[in-house]
């Protein structure tokens, strides 16, 4: 653990790099990294469809974003301690810089929507309006109401209500103003209510009939707008206005670890009665009539810091990412087949070649299902005594699960660490905690006051031939389809013995416990790695070769910032591939040029994390489940392993060569939000997932004619 002085000297530069604005706060990188994927549904060179996908992404993105972290800023800002007035006034900074990013923001978006439309149309895929049908197509939105939403659109008056309380801010909905018709000179008044649109029922666009090769589609705002006279029947209006609107709420308060804890404790008793749940963000048509957006915005309950956004005519832009694709599969990514490794597909035991040598897989590029094939054969071997796994999050029809309960009902020991916080996921893992605790699998429900983040598997043999197996990501087939992750399989046995002590730890969290080989937050992760740095600039000073190469998700945490900042500073090359949150700034003249961060927006979502050091000329390569972050470094169970094995730490380093010189995908990550791409080489655009692919794809061939060749 850092000394008392190096807590009050780096307390300092806490202090220091704010006030110099060298650290970049958390949330505003954030906007940064979610403007990237703004940036991808813009290329003219992404696929017309997937460019929506992005759109979806960066919406999603966006409410997720505004139920935590927006959450936890405004209720830092609402504190009213006196102690906690500089922790106000910098959340009351973010909050204004993220509005005015957001307002920004969603200029470009409206704009990438409006012409990813008329490409659609341009590509003979229409999205049609209510007053745009003709009278075929009015009757089959007729008929599909009748069939599929009579019953299930159910209007709700505002001046039966107080507070939309109940409601889901997963849903959209519309706002809808009516008139009757009048006698004589007078006009009744407006009335007003809201409905809820039934997308998870059918969907958020209904496909009507083709015409030739004309495909037509429409918002389920617009078929409801189309219908209103029938969902209002024996009312008599006349007259029907209706305006879509969302709301987000506030999921959880989730205050940054780098705050003192006595000051944690003084935030959370200072606040105000912000209960969770409430509505913090607003967006809503901007034509939407000035009373009927007050019946709105009165009914939602919101204060001075929420966030209230005009916007257009639909919102709830998530839903892009189920966009029907109408069979033009011309307009998506080509499809890239996971890829089964021969070595682990045979006959050949697959424990038994992993006892042979150290094995990886890297998803999705490599077929999960090799890792299926680990949990399946030891559920049936009479060798296996027992089996013990942590996860995270899980797949709906979980394959993981299913070896597992195999391997309970075959005899065989079965323990399964499930994080039951694991945001937005807490329902389903509950549930499969019930079904597998029913097979007789120990379940055992993580570590108060700290997530299981570690995503690691120990397979016990009656021999002690024990194996591990370490991931970079959660053991989750549908993850394994779209975010790229790394695994390795070993009966390395000082690795295995360290994995099988996480488990232990994990049962007895606060026991003081040394592992040789991992690295394992809370206990020691932090400082090993600030000693893999202090070496670095050691090795540099020496003469002896010196490099920092690392692929990450976030990089926030104080202590990590300073010491890259020193290592750039004392000339020690630094390259980082940081996907989202970022805290470097990487052109202070003191760096001399020697601090790189690129960020990597593609078809797959970049997850793994590996970390490269020169170590004088003796690389140390790692690989696991932590960022640096406060929350991965000190508030939860991480595991970080070192990679041996040759012809892996190859492959990990070309991983990252790879990413290093995306000229594609790529993007310059410079503290300031420019996202501008790199320069291209004369040999042209360098994409790394598609090289990537391209290089496990023809060595898998060279197997198949090495071994046509043997036979």
């Amino acid at each position: 653990m850092l000394t008392f002085s190096e807590a009050i000297e780096n307390r300092t530069f806490i202090m220091k790099i704010k006030n110099n604005k060298t650290y970049l706060p958390r949330d505003i990188s954030w906007m940064y990294f979610n403007r990237r994927i703004l940036q991808e549904a813009c290329k003219e060179n992404v696929p017309l469809l997937e460019r929506m996908s992005f759109l979806g992404i960066y919406s999603n993105n966006l409410d997720e974003f505004f139920r935590v972290r927006v959450a936890s800023q405004n209720r830092i800002a609402e504190c009213e301690d006196k102690e906690a007035r500089q922790n106000r006034m910098e959340a009351l900074g973010i909050l204004k810089e993220i509005t005015k990013l957001n307002s920004e923001y969603a200029k470009d978006f409206e704009v990438a929507v409006r012409e990813i439309t008329q490409r659609l149309k341009e590509n003979n895929i229409y999205l049609v309006k209510e007053n745009e049908l003709d009278e075929e197509q009015l009757q089959f939105i007729y008929n599909f109401y009748r069939q599929n939403l009579d019953g299930r659109v159910i209007p709700v008056w505002y001046s039966a209500i107080k507070q939309m309380n109940v409601e889901n801010d997963e849903n959209i909905y519309l706002a809808v103003k009516m008139h009757r018709e009048g006698t004589g000179s007078k006009r009744p008044a407006a009335e007003y209510a809201f409905l809820e649109l039934p997308v998870s029922i059918c969907g958020r666009f209904v496909r009507l009939p083709d015409k030739g090769e004309k495909r037509y589609l429409m918002y389920l705002d617009d078929v409801i707008r189309c219908c209103l006279p029938y969902i209002f029947c024996g009312q008599h209006y006349t007259d029907f206005e209706a305006y879509s609107f969302k709301f987000t709420r506030d999921a959880e308060m989730e205050i940054d670890n780098d705050l003192r804890n006595g000051m944690l404790q003084k935030i959370s008793k200072g606040v105000k009665s912000r209960k969770r749940g409430e509505p913090l963000r607003v967006v809503y048509d901007a034509m939407m009539p000035k009373t009927l957006l007050k019946q709105v915005l009165s009914a939602l309950y919101l204060d001075k810091l929420d966030t209230v956004l005009a916007g257009g005519r639909y919102h709830n832009h998530k839903d892009f990412m189920k966009f029907p694709d109408c069979g033009r599969s011309d307009l998506k990514y080509p499809s890239w087949t996971p890829i089964l490794k021969k070595e682990l597909s045979g006959s050949e035991s697959i424990l038994q070649l992993i006892r042979e040598k150290d094995r990886f897989i890297h998803v999705p590029y490599h077929s999960f299902d090799s890792y299926i094939r680990v949990l399946q054969e030891a559920a049936l071997s009479k060798e296996v005594k027992s089996i013990k796994t942590t996860l995270y999050r899980l797949a709906k029809d979980s394959k993981v699960v299913k070896a597992l309960i195999g391997a309970a009902r075959n005899g065989k020991k079965v323990t399964v660490v499930i994080e039951l916080l694991a945001r937005f996921d807490e329902a389903s893992n509950i549930n499969w905690s019930k079904r597998m605790q029913d097979a007789g699998i120990h379940v055992i429900f993580g570590v108060e006051g700290l997530k299981v983040h570690s995503k690691i598997t120990h397979i016990a043999m009656k021999n002690g031939a024990d194996i591990a197996c370490i991931s970079t990501g959660n053991f989750h087939e549908g993850n394994a389809r779209t975010y790229t992750d790394y695994m390795l399989m070993t009966a390395s046995r000082p690795v295995v013995r360290d994995v099988n002590a996480v488990f232990d730890f994990i049962e007895r969290p606060y026991s003081v416990t040394h592992f040789k080989e991992l690295l394992v937050s809370p206990n020691e992760m932090k400082n090993k790695f600030l000693r893999l740095i202090n070496e670095e600039i050691k090795n540099k000073e020496a003469g002896k070769p010196a490099y920092i190469k690392i692929k990450i998700n976030h990089i926030t945490d104080v202590y990590m910032v300073k010491k890259l900042y020193e290592a750039a500073e004392r000339g020690v090359p630094v390259d980082l591939l940081v996907r989202g949150n970022c805290s470097l700034y990487t052109g202070l003249p003191e760096l001399n040029g020697n601090l790189r961060i690129t960020g990597i927006i593609d078809r797959y979502l970049e997850h793994s994390r590996i970390f490269i050091f020169a170590a004088g000329g003796e690389e140390k390569i790692f690989i696991g489940s932590a960022d640096w972050m406060p929350r991965n470094l000190d508030n939860r169970i991480e595991v970080v392993t070192p990679v041996y094995d040759p012809d892996i730490k190859e492959d990990l380093k070309r991983v990252v060569e790879y990413g290093l010189h995306d000229t594609l995908q790529g993007r310059i990550v410079d503290g300031k939000g420019t996202n501008a791409f790199p320069e291209v080489a004369e040999t042209g655009y360098f994409r790394s997932q598609e090289a990537l692919y391209q290089y496990y794809l023809e060595k898998e061939t060279n197997v198949d004619k090495q071994n046509n060749h043997e036979e």
